[in-house]
């Protein structure tokens, strides 16, 4: 009957043992072991122990600390500071020994329980440090920026490194103090109850103990609000004017704070002057503190008082009391999204361009003008080269090659495997993780383009054909954008024809998991929970598993704390395929910036700091991973650059082949306009006004969004630069404020060498301009351009109009368009015709150069906007 009771505990503890068992082997050890495998394929072993080592040493060593808080005080309660006999116990010998007796019972025993209940305290408390041991290590290996915030005058380094980290750290250490002080006292209560014969009075060494306790909280809440005297740095009150602490921040809210630390002080000295003084004790200074100390609190919270110093001070002379806030939120805004060192050109517009057009008539490789979007392409690539069902084009990327003797455009898009365009019956483990493993090649095509022809092909079809010169040795895509599942190469099967003439299964790459063993063999199929991998025939011991074959998530895995852009691209180069992948640090606590919007990057990180700070090339064949700080001068890379030497390399170390394919990113490029669009507005008196905040330009509702060309600016000797434009309007109108350009060569030494910068070609607002929509308008007005989309809508096709591109042209301002005719059926794009526009005159031809011919004509002979816009063959 014994044994039948024991049934369930027994059945209970095998249940915990078996579900411990489960979590530590598949979540402890073998993600320990596949990470480490993964990260020494990788060449990155050191850097994996050092990230281990780290998270550990600061989890480690915090619950360590608040253990040893805990149970240095529990010890001491429990000892003889809290046993106060009276002095006939102590005389009595009998009730002296019972005393003792119960006192060292009730003392062993305690043992037994402030013990692990110090563990779990202080492992309870350690927890937010284990999650934001990251943030520790910026605080540990950070150091000072040399840019001083304008309110309090402290280094922003402070608040991007330390103030994250003081506010867990006052939040914890707090939290420990009142469980301390509470845990302790109810301690020292249960003794005078359950120890007998106590007097009622508690001794000076328990008071003593308890009062440093209660100092020690009164410290911790009095840091609390120091430190609260900070986050005025990132109210939104003030939105949407400026963002940041106003006049109500800093001559209202701000006193009100220092006025609760006095009266915290005040109740901390009236209650301990209570406990420990003898006479004259009063409890009148404590609870007039204490009503002083709720006041303040009831002003803090009140809406009533801040809005009648809105409405009676601030808002009847705002500009007077707002403009040092205003200031500051401009300056720190600008500085924390790298915003400081813009050129600003005036553009001086002539209405006569006549002579514009005669001198980029003539220009040097004029016709590098793009006229194929990337977002057209992507279907003609996919019917034109897809050429296997199971290859994709993902992205068109663009770029620039030295091509027939000069820097040329070009798009271009990797051909990645996707298992699930298989048919469903061919969809079996063998294929998906032993056959077709991986992509093959890319597809290179001119951006810029006549019309009336079939694409031009600088790189096309599986054997990787080029006339321009393009030869690359392992075109084999292992790791791309698509989503990759696992892959083993390689393996036994012997594979022919799926992605060229070559045995696929042939794989050189020294990345992947070695199986050399049974062993790891079995280890390797409880990780991917794939039993077949372990029965597998076709698994040599010279076969590697390949993991995280998408390039976003592979980076991830390594480096967790740099966010990544959503637009990685693709180098084609003489040995191989790249992707370069750039990378951003992020902070959210660089002080009266501005927030960015809510849609960029994933949406799920808020900052108002960001910094393209590296540049990351990932091996499209071998998965080899390589950082390249971009932007030393950023403190959060700086400081991870000391916290993990190695890892990083410096940008003049990437091979050249490489560096001169580097460009600026889009993601980054579109976020800084739209915060420079309302901050070049830098007094105060404009940027209250408003007056010249911009937007993106738009046609048709849709903005026009930053977009790559590649001119010569006449800034670098006849050099081509590969650049990104930017067209906005004045918020509300349709006239065209600024072009903006990002570029990235050296405008020193006119080499590609990396050197980001912005350059703004600003118009005078006595002049008007014409923007994207209010050409688009000229276009749709033009009755001979019209009457052709017409005809050409009729004959089983479909037109549309492509990307609107924008370039200032010595003293006028350029609009090209791309119209496209698209099948009904297939649905592929055909670039039909090219519409140029200048002032008010609107052309469309096949070529640019004719098209420019054209328009030279128009303002020769002084026509109006109604001459004819189309060349005299176009019905044919």
């Amino acid at each position: 009957m014994r044994n039948w009771k024991l049934l369930p505990a027994f059945v209970a503890a095998t249940l915990v043992a078996v579900v411990v068992s489960y979590v530590a082997f598949y979540f402890v050890f073998l993600d320990f072991f596949v990470d480490l495998w993964w990260f020494r394929s990788l060449e990155f072993e050191p850097y994996f122990w050092l990230r281990l080592l780290y998270r550990f040493i600061f989890s480690g060593a915090v619950t360590v600390f608040f253990f040893a808080v805990f149970m240095f005080h529990f010890w001491i309660a429990s000892r003889y500071l809290g046993l106060n006999p009276p002095d006939e116990v102590l005389l009595d010998d009998g009730k002296r020994k019972r005393f003792q007796r119960f006192a060292e019972i009730f003392m062993s025993g305690s043992t037994k329980i402030y013990t692990p209940v110090s563990l779990l305290l202080a492992i309870a408390i350690a927890v937010p440090f284990y999650l934001q041991w990251e943030q520790a290590l910026l605080f540990f290996f950070g150091n000072a920026s040399g840019v001083i915030d304008p309110v309090y005058g402290n280094d922003v380094s402070f608040y991007m490194f330390a103030y994250p980290i003081y506010i867990l750290i006052q939040k914890e250490l707090l939290i420990t103090a009142t469980l301390v002080l509470a845990a302790t006292g109810v301690l020292y209560w249960l003794e005078h109850i359950f120890v007998p014969n106590q007097s009622k009075e508690f001794p000076l060494g328990a008071k003593i103990h308890l009062g440093a306790l209660f100092l020690f909280v009164v410290a911790f809440v009095i840091w609390g609000y120091l430190l609260e005297r900070f986050s005025l740095l990132y109210v939104d009150s003030n939105e949407p004017v400026f963002f940041g602490p106003g006049f109500v921040e800093l001559h209202y809210q701000l006193p009100l704070i220092w006025l609760e630390i006095f009266f915290v002080v005040a109740i901390a000295a009236a209650a301990l002057f209570y406990v420990f003084s003898e006479r004259h004790r009063s409890k009148v200074p404590a609870v007039l503190a204490t009503l002083g100390l709720l006041s303040v609190g009831g002003l803090k919270h009140t809406h009533s008082i801040p809005e009648m110093i809105e409405k009676f001070i601030v808002k009847p002379n705002f500009t007077r009391t707002e403009s040092e806030s205003m200031l500051s939120n401009i300056d720190a805004t600008l500085a924390a999204y790298d915003l400081n060192n813009i050129k600003t050109i005036d553009f001086q517009v002539n209405l006569d361009a006549t002579k514009d057009i005669e001198e980029w008539s003539t220009k040097k490789h004029f016709e590098n003008i793009p006229v194929w979007d990337r977002e057209f392409l992507i279907d003609s690539y996919m019917q034109l080269q897809g050429i296997r069902p199971y290859y994709v084009f993902p992205t068109v990327d663009e770029d620039r090659y030295f091509i027939n003797g000069h820097h040329q455009q070009v798009n271009l898009a990797a051909r990645e495997v996707n298992i699930e365009r298989l048919p469903k019956e061919a969809q079996n483990w063998e294929n998906k993780h032993l056959r077709y493993t991986h992509g093959y090649g890319a597809v290179i095509s001119p951006a810029a383009q006549d019309a009336g022809i079939p694409i031009v092909w600088y790189l096309r079809d599986l054997n990787m054909s080029s006339e321009v010169g393009f030869s690359v040795t392992h075109p084999d895509i292992y790791y791309g954008q698509e989503k990759y599942q696992y892959a083993i190469v390689p393996n036994n099967l012997t594979v022919k024809d799926i992605s060229s003439s070559r045995d696929s299964s042939n794989y050189e790459g020294k990345s992947g998991i070695p199986i050399p063993s049974y062993f790891r063999k079995m280890l390797l199929a409880f990780y991917l929970r794939d039993e077949k991998i372990f029965f597998s025939p076709n698994i040599s011991n010279q076969s590697k598993v390949l993991i995280r074959r998408n390039i976003d998530e592979r980076i991830t895995a390594l480096t967790p704390f740099l966010h990544l852009d959503k637009d990685p691209y693709l180098v084609v180069d003489k040995d191989r395929l790249y992707w370069i992948q750039d990378a951003y640090t992020l902070s959210n606590y660089y002080p009266v910036s501005k927030p960015a919007a809510d849609d960029y990057l994933d949406g799920k990180h808020k900052f108002n700091y960001i910094r393209n700070s590296v540049k990351i090339v990932v091996d499209a064949y071998d998965g080899d991973v390589d950082y390249y700080i971009s932007d030393p001068k950023d403190p959060i890379i700086a400081a991870y650059n000391r916290a993990y030497p190695g890892l990083f390399k410096k940008l003049k170390d990437m091979p050249d082949q490489l560096l001169q394919h580097l460009r600026y990113p889009r993601d980054l490029y579109y976020m800084q306009m739209k915060i420079y669009a309302k901050y070049h507005q830098r007094s105060p008196e404009l940027f209250y006004e408003q007056a010249e905040t911009w937007e993106y330009a738009s046609v048709d509702g849709q903005s026009v969004l930053p977009y790559f060309i590649t001119m010569d600016f006449d800034r670098c000797n006849d050099e081509e630069e590969f650049v990104m434009i930017n067209p906005m309007t004045p918020v509300h109108r349709d006239n065209l404020s600024m072009v903006g350009v990002a570029g990235t060569m050296d405008p020193i030494n006119c080499d590609h060498s990396y050197q980001p910068g912005l350059t703004i070609f600003k118009f005078p607002k006595a002049v008007q301009v014409n923007g994207p929509s209010q050409v688009n308008a000229l276009i749709d007005q033009n009755p001979e351009i019209a009457a052709q989309f017409t005809l050409w809508n009729q004959q089983g096709s479909e037109v549309r109009k492509g990307r609107m591109v924008i370039l200032p042209m010595g003293n006028s301002i350029l609009y090209v368009q791309p119209i496209y005719m698209l099948a009904t059926k297939t649905r592929i794009p055909e670039l039909a015709r090219v519409i140029v526009s200048i002032g008010n005159q609107v052309v469309m031809d096949k070529t640019l150069l004719a098209a420019f011919s054209r328009m030279k004509d128009l303002f020769v002979k002084g026509a109006s906007g109604s001459a004819s816009g189309t060349s005299g063959d176009e019905t044919k």
